[in-house]
């Protein structure tokens, strides 16, 4: 009996658990040469475009992966990049390695759920490990630097020029910084070619990719009265079709000037509230811009963000310029347009309600200045996480060992196989600071021997990047922070994913 339709493919037992665990392994290699400072690049084209990143969630976003197990490494990915903004590669790798150890219990004939449960035994002993290593007392803002500059290096951002953007990335975070937490939307970024990264700067305010509709509108306005319009600025057009008949010149002539003044009554409308800027959503017709810029009124249209614009200047938003009251309009202390290159870029600098900053990212190249936006994006993301989600732990590679190592004297008090697996889960945790140490060019077998025998020795060490190759040292000495968080949930997205794709013993593919 057929159950299934002739064009489905199905299969079962050690080929379903095999081809999944090997395609997540496969995932997980594709972004291993690519942890930590001396992490290597990916060059991902298609149809042309060229992506050069060491980013793990771009990575495998760009791959376009179709095998259904290996999707869910890119989930974990994704769920990392979303939840704490770094560590995607961390994750990636460990979820790997979970699988590659569950290959090898599941040929030595213990259950998948066997080592289901004792993974997430061994995951829950992790988050002990980690929430102990938390290290103790307010973050100040050298820590915070160190923590944005640990996220950055080995980013595209060069290892000298990280130090610089760490300082820019805490300025931001501290100028959106309250009493209830970090308000992390009111941070962007802009990003431009044209300079090398060391120009990149803080602008508190927004940067609004437009210019002034009209030639002779001022360049520059000093403490600005802003108008802000979620509407055309043109003649209204009638719901129904109408037909008008002409007859001569004086109703030819009466017809513009009743445009005319439809128009000139609506740029008055914005110059008799006494706004000196005016962003529009919509299109400002020319006639319009004429006699804005005959009163000296600064206007650009076809702003996509306004809201970005209402966060930083305390405007209010006005269905049209008719709605418009003179108790709407923001202020800023400057707003300039500046020309860089082919792009004129409007600066709202200073605004009443200060609560908006972008991070102006500058780059030799179009690969240069999106890598260097993806790091920036990430640092903000970890100094977030570690003000508002408990704290900071050592990096390079020191906390996994010391995750490591608790798992395993834990392990002798779990009962039957699944001990095996929480022993298992202990050693796939090793692959981090193995593949820390062989990335950065030392011998990984030697590295890891070293960092085991310093912890025994109540030394607290990890991979350091230094000269040619690597070095064995104190992650704190040398400044080498990560949030608690991004290995929390490093280890709770990787054990989700390994222990769901390990339980999978039936693919049923249809067409």
């Amino acid at each position: 009996m057929f159950i299934l339709s002739e064009d489905s493919q199905r299969t079962q037992g050690e080929d379903a658990q095999s081809s999944n665990i090997s395609a997540g392994k496969a995932i997980s290699e594709a972004v291993r040469t690519t942890l930590g400072p001396r992490g290597m690049d990916k060059m991902l084209v298609a149809d042309g475009d060229v992506v050069i990143t060491n980013d793990g969630a771009t990575i495998l976003e760009e791959m376009e992966i179709e095998h259904p197990a290996a999707d869910m490494l890119v989930e974990v990915a994704q769920t990392q990049e979303e939840e704490v903004g770094d560590g995607t590669t961390t994750a990636s790798v460990l979820a790997g390695e979970l699988l590659s150890k569950a290959e090898e219990l599941l040929d030595d004939d213990v259950h998948p759920t066997t080592i289901v449960e004792g993974y997430h035994e061994a995951s829950s002993l992790a988050r002990e490990a980690i929430d102990d290593l938390v290290i103790d007392g307010d973050l100040d803002a050298d820590d915070l630097i160190r923590v944005a500059e640990s996220s950055m290096t080995g980013k595209g951002t060069g290892d000298v020029a990280a130090g610089p953007l760490a300082e820019t990335v805490v300025d931001a975070v501290d100028h959106v910084r309250t009493d209830e937490g970090v308000d992390r939307d009111s941070i962007t970024i802009h990003a431009q070619v044209g300079s090398s990264s060391s120009a990149t700067d803080l602008i508190e305010g927004v940067i609004v990719d437009e210019e002034p509709v009209h030639d002779n509108m001022p360049r520059t306005v000093e403490d600005a009265a802003i108008a802000v319009v979620d509407s055309d600025l043109e003649l209204k057009e009638s719901s129904i079709d109408a037909e008008y008949n002409v007859n001569n010149v004086d109703q030819l002539n009466a017809a513009i000037e009743s445009e005319e003044a439809e128009l000139r009554e609506r740029a008055q409308r914005v110059v008799e509230l006494g706004a000196d800027v005016l962003f529009a959503s919509g299109d400002i017709d020319d006639r319009v811009a004429s006699y804005l810029a005959k009163d000296g009124v600064l206007a650009v249209d076809d702003v996509s963000d306004l809201g970005a614009i209402i966060n930083a200047t305390g405007a209010s938003r006005a269905a049209s310029v008719e709605d418009l009251e003179a108790d709407e309009l923001g202020n800023a202390d400057s707003i300039s347009v500046r020309n860089y290159g082919d792009d004129d870029l409007t600066f709202i600098e200073g605004g009443a309600a200060a609560k908006a900053v972008t991070i102006f990212a500058r780059g030799g190249t179009e690969h240069v200045v999106d890598e260097l936006e993806r790091s920036i994006r990430d640092a903000l993301d970890v100094v977030t996480a570690a003000l508002e989600r408990g704290g900071v732990v050592p990096g390079a590679g020191a906390t996994e060992i010391v995750i490591a190592d608790y798992v395993r004297d834990h392990a002798a008090g779990v009962e039957g196989r699944k001990q095996l697996a929480v022993e298992a889960f202990a050693d796939a945790v090793d692959v981090l600071p193995r593949t820390l140490a062989s990335n950065t060019g030392m011998d990984p077998i030697d590295a890891l021997v070293d960092l085991r025998a310093a912890y025994e020795n109540d030394t607290l060490s990890g991979v350091l990047s230094s000269g040619q190759s690597g070095d064995i040292a104190d992650p704190l000495e040398a400044g080498v922070l990560d949030p608690a968080a991004v290995k929390r949930e490093a280890v709770d997205s990787a054990t989700e994913a390994a222990t769901m794709i390990v339980r999978i013993d039936d693919v049923i593919s249809a067409s």
